[in-house]
């Protein structure tokens, strides 16, 4: 890794304007949410004499990146002679699916370069910044840098902590639980949350790469856990299923979005859907969680049930958590997860609390 010194030397634009500029920069990257993953979502804005010249962003994975995107909506390439570019990560500086953006930049002889935060991919990590500054690109680091951290928090987690994001989310009555005492699939699960609250929840899972549930979730429930009360794309679906319960006639099953199944049985596996067989009498939370980050799978949604969630918060192996609190009172039932935590900010819906949790 290559430690770059952040350059507090005097800019030719106040740093007011940088700021937002780069606030434009984040607003653009979050239009590729829940499409560029597992690549952070990045913006890049172009000015010229005080005013905007171009924009970009990274649109969907496998595709350009911000900067490439704005260099190429300026109408008059002349003008990125004596323009500054803003980006909100480090421009890479590897051939991956497209060539490094590094290098665009300097051959597009753009003489100023400001950048919200350095890349925490060892494959670049200074290096775009490194080549920048060999070619005599002016180059600034640090712009709202825990805003940029914060937008790509799955991401960074990914990259520096080797192992996906993990997000916790569950509804619970105002007593304090998260469904009726059911035996199977016959008797329907209580409804929680209303029409706002789901909503919210199925974003949620467009903007995660995974969602994570247990065997008897599945096996209660025969849930799709796809992404239909908003638009995105549904994340890929993981269970844990140590004994194989799940029928293979169950939706999860049905091949429809790409699967995982962590077990201790030997199975074969199907269109669409991987078994993934792992020793749960180890550390079974830190195997899964290293089969899915070899999978290059960088968030994952935890979703239920109380038993799996309460395993996730036991290991200490979680980053936020989201909890729905409805006016239900249900007096006897299945108890809601233990999170010893207070929230860091709640928002009510329709008389329902959505409560904010980060380690």
């Amino acid at each position: 890794m290559i430690e770059i010194q952040k350059d507090n030397s005097p800019q030719i634009f106040h740093s007011g304007f940088q700021e937002l500029y780069m606030s434009r920069c984040l607003q653009l990257a979050q239009y590729g949410g829940g499409y560029v993953a597992p690549n952070p979502m990045v913006g890049a804005v172009l000015t010229c004499d005080g005013r905007i010249i171009g924009e970009g962003y990274h649109r969907r994975f496998g595709e350009e990146h911000a900067e490439p995107n704005a260099i190429r909506s300026v109408k008059d390439p002349e003008l990125l002679k004596r323009a500054t570019l803003y980006v909100s990560l480090e421009p890479c500086s590897y051939y991956g699916k497209t060539p490094p953006c590094a290098d665009l930049i300097v051959s597009s002889h753009i003489p100023r370069v400001v950048i919200g935060t350095l890349d925490p991919n060892p494959k670049v990590s200074g290096m775009g910044v490194a080549i920048l500054r060999k070619a005599g690109v002016e180059v600034t680091v640090g712009v709202l840098e825990d805003e940029c951290r914060e937008l790509n928090k799955r991401f960074f987690i990914f990259q520096e902590q080797k192992r996906p994001y993990v997000l916790l989310k569950w509804a619970q009555t105002q007593d304090g639980f998260i469904d009726k005492i059911r035996t199977d699939s016959s008797e329907k699960p209580l409804l929680i949350s209303n029409n706002i609250t789901k909503q919210l929840t199925h974003r949620m899972r467009s903007e995660n790469q995974a969602i994570l549930v247990g065997a008897n979730t599945v096996l209660l429930d025969n849930p799709s856990l796809t992404v239909r009360n908003w638009s995105g794309k549904s994340p890929i679906r993981i269970a844990i299923d140590r004994q194989g319960r799940i029928p293979r006639n169950y939706n999860l099953l049905d091949g429809s979005i790409r699967t995982l199944i962590f077990t201790e049985k030997d199975q074969i596996n199907k269109s669409n859907v991987e078994f993934i067989k792992i020793n749960f009498d180890a550390d079974r939370l830190k195997t899964v969680m290293q089969k899915i980050y070899e999978r290059n799978i960088h968030s994952v949604l935890v979703e239920g049930g109380a038993s799996i969630l309460n395993s996730f918060i036991e290991a200490g192996l979680w980053d936020e958590a989201n909890i729905e609190v409805s006016t239900q009172r249900l007096i006897e039932g299945v108890p809601a997860p233990n999170l010893h935590f207070q929230p860091v900010s709640r928002q009510s819906f329709e008389g329902h609390e959505w409560l904010f949790f980060k380690k």
